[in-house]
This record gives structure tokens, C-alpha cells and sequence, in this order.
């Protein structure tokens, strides 16, 4: 099993009166409908478009929902820019009862930033959600249908993909021929090592019930681009139903993906994911 390191720094979050407040657990019982978490590295450009429209939609849909209630986690993940300072200025407009700010110590990945703010969360239902806003934020109604619609939920778990596989097609269009052969190389490998089932893994926007996200999360070891990957081969080995729903996507400018090192790196970590649970290195719960 993984182990989960939390430096002392990052056991508070800073609330809008700038006092120091400790962070809640995914252990605790849920006080808000839903947890928004959003991984962010250098994202102090691209950050605010996202906030604005999520914001936008989550406010106008408590007013005519008084008791759908939400809050919105930004983890900074060891950024090197104004990000934390950036996404403080939510904190402090809408207070910290709906947007919280997590500052890592140093950078862990995406999938360790999602995961602290997975831990800090207090939704019933925990999304998340990129920093660069590629995804349309309105579009939670499609994933949560997706959700609805594989109740009963065994154990109270189910997990919902946002998908750009019906978008494959325009996206090859646009790339490159040795772009669109390490995508075809990727999906590959997904598909022949851990996950058959889902067509896009990669996209940012997922939803899950507290407790699949208690689950897949406490079992999660790798902390970068293929997470993803690790989290639905899990949820897959421990049963948990799996919706795949089409979300509409733009690609931003400012990815952090290395086109050919991320690759690798991800294939390499694909790798790791089938032999460590083959040969029983890595566990499950």
C-alpha cells in the first residue's frame, strides 16, 4: 500500500481573514453536496478564465438550489508563479467555505495534487476538474447523469468520466503524424495493460462518490500524467461501476505535457502499474 506523506505546511489552509485553519478529512462525513478539486502548476494565466466560469455556474445554481452547497479546492502544486495568489483572491471574494486554497511544499504531480485535495474534501460527490478550463464546466450535468444512471451504487460507489473520444477524429486532424502515433501508441498500451473498458482515460474531468474516491485514492501510488490510468484499474479490480459520457473540450495553450518525455514517462508507468499488481508488489485494499 502507498504511503501518504502530508508535510506540516500543508495540514492548514489559509482562510479569507489570512488565519491558518486545519484542513478536513475524506474520513470525516460529508458537510457540502460537492468538492470541485483543481490541480494546479504555473497556472496564474489560464487559472482565472476556469475559476470565473465554474464559479459562475455554481452560484447561479445554489440560488435556485438553496440546498445544493459546494466549495471549490485549488491545490497549488509547488508552483513557481502567482498561482496560490491568483486563486487566494477567489478565496477571499467568495470566502473560505467555497473556495479553499491547498499549497503543496513542493511539486508532487498531478495525480498527488488531486489526490491532497481529494483527501481535504468534504463533498458528498468530488469532481475533478483542470485548471485550464478545456472542459466546459456546465457540463458536470453530463457527468453526473452519467453517475445517476449506474445506481444502485454498490457500497455507495460509482465513477463518471468526461470523454473526448468522439472528438478523436477533429483532434488527428490537427496534430502532427508523430503526435497522433504516440496517441495511437498510448491508447494502446492502456487498453493491453490495465484498462479495456474506458476509451479516454486522460481527460481531467471525473466525478466520484466520497467513497470510491476514499478507495481508488488510498491506493493510488503513481503521482503523475498516467494517475488516471492507476485510478480506473483500480476502481475496475475492486468492482466499482464506470460511466464513460462525451464532455465538450477546447484545447488551451499552455500545456504542461512534454509531447515525447510525458509519453514515455507514462509508458513507462504503465509498465509499472500492470507488473507491481501482477506480482502482488502493489496491493489493493
Amino acid at each position: 500500500m502507498p504511503t501518504l506523506h502530508r508535510h506540516e505546511e500543508e495540514k492548514f489552509f489559509v482562510n479569507d481573514e489570512g488565519r491558518k485553519k486545519s484542513v478536513p478529512s475524506i474520513h470525516d462525513r460529508p458537510t457540502k453536496e460537492l468538492s470541485v478539486v483543481v490541480p494546479s502548476y504555473n497556472e496564474e494565466d489560464r487559472l482565472p478564465l476556469m475559476m470565473d466560469e465554474a464559479l459562475d455556474y455554481l452560484e447561479k445554481r445554489q440560488k435556485q438550489d438553496p440546498s445544493f452547497t459546494y466549495e471549490v479546492i485549488v491545490v497549488d502544486d509547488g508552483s513557481k508563479d502567482q498561482t496560490t495568489k491568483v486563486a487566494m483572491k477567489y478565496c477571499k471574494k467568495y470566502g473560505s467555505d467555497k473556495v479553499r486554497v491547498l499549497s503543496l511544499v513542493k511539486n508532487r504531480g498531478k495525480g498527488g495534487a488531486v489526490r491532497m485535495g481529494v483527501f481535504s474534501s468534504r463533498g458528498k460527490k468530488i469532481l475533478m476538474a483542470d485548471a485550464d478550463g478545456a472542459t466546459k464546466f456546465a457540463d458536470i450535468e453530463k457527468v453526473e447523469e452519467g453517475l445517476k444512471n449506474l445506481q444502485p451504487w454498490p457500497n455507495q460507489m460509482a465513477i463518471s468520466c468526461g470523454s473526448r473520444a468522439h472528438l478523436e477524429k477533429d483532434s488527428i486532424a490537427k496534430r502532427s503524424y508523430f503526435r497522433t502515433l504516440l496517441m495511437y501508441g498510448f491508447h494502446f498500451l492502456v487498453w493491453f495493460l490495465c484498462v479495456k473498458e474506458i476509451r479516454d482515460t486522460q481527460c481531467g474531468f471525473k466525478l466520484l462518490t466520497r467513497e470510491a474516491a476514499l478507495q481508488t485514492f488510498s491506493t493510488l501510488h503513481i503521482e503523475r500524467w498516467a494517475f488516471d490510468v492507476e485510478l480506473l484499474y483500480i476502481a475496475q479490480r475492486l468492482r466499482i461501476p464506470i460511466a464513460e459520457v462525451a464532455v465538450n473540450w477546447t484545447e488551451i495553450e499552455g500545456s504542461k505535457l512534454v509531447p515525447f518525455w510525458s509519453w514515455l514517462q507514462m509508458g513507462r508507468d504503465l509498465l509499472f502499474i500492470r507488473l507491481r499488481y501482477m506480482t502482488g508488489a502493489w496491493q489493493l485494499e
